[in-house]
């Protein structure tokens, strides 16, 4: 965080997800305005976590949210803390998300490892090619210049992607 403001910004994001019931997120069944909703509010929770617990870059590097593998692990991660962090919740749930978020740390550095994102650049993801399917270029390495708006542009093609997949639908149905 860069400042105190910013750090307590994010604390009250997340005090404010505590106010809906918590459920389990999955990001292919996201309407466009659902994704929207969501990947703000994991954006706040995420960076909480970093900033409350010190993680470095090899557990949340900058571009977390430009890889599925990170995205699904910290949506679950987030979840869970949710839930056990939520009113309703046994009074040990708490110390259950710590163990849990211990074993998540160990699988966040793998995922970091596998996909090869840092603090300063970022790529995509290496993907296996199997037998008989088309080899895509990856692209190579970028720098991260600016987090916060990288983040901004990526949410706004995620939203305008699934808005154009809801009118292709919608017109199918029509038609």
């Amino acid at each position: 965080m860069d400042s105190y403001d910013e750090l307590e910004d994010a604390y009250r994001g997340v005090t404010d997800l505590l106010e809906r019931p918590p459920a389990p997120i999955n990001w292919n069944l996201l309407d466009a305005n659902e994704a929207d909703i969501e990947w703000h509010d994991l954006d706040a929770w995420v960076t909480w976590l970093k900033a409350t617990f010190g993680l470095p870059p090899s557990i949340v590097p900058p571009h977390w949210h430009r890889h599925d593998e990170l995205v699904w692990e910290l949506s679950a991660l987030h979840t869970h803390w949710l839930s056990c962090h939520h009113e309703s919740a046994n009074a040990s749930a708490p110390i259950a998300w710590l163990r849990d978020f211990a074993d998540a740390r160990h699988r966040l550095r793998d995922w970091v490892a596998i996909c090869g994102t840092r603090l300063d650049r970022d790529r995509p993801t290496r993907q296996t090619v199997w037998p008989g399917e088309r080899v895509l270029d990856p692209g190579g390495e970028v720098p991260i210049k600016d987090r916060r708006l990288d983040f901004e542009e990526f949410v706004r093609a995620d939203v305008l992607r699934r808005r154009r997949i809801e009118a292709m639908a919608s017109d199918a149905l029509v038609v």
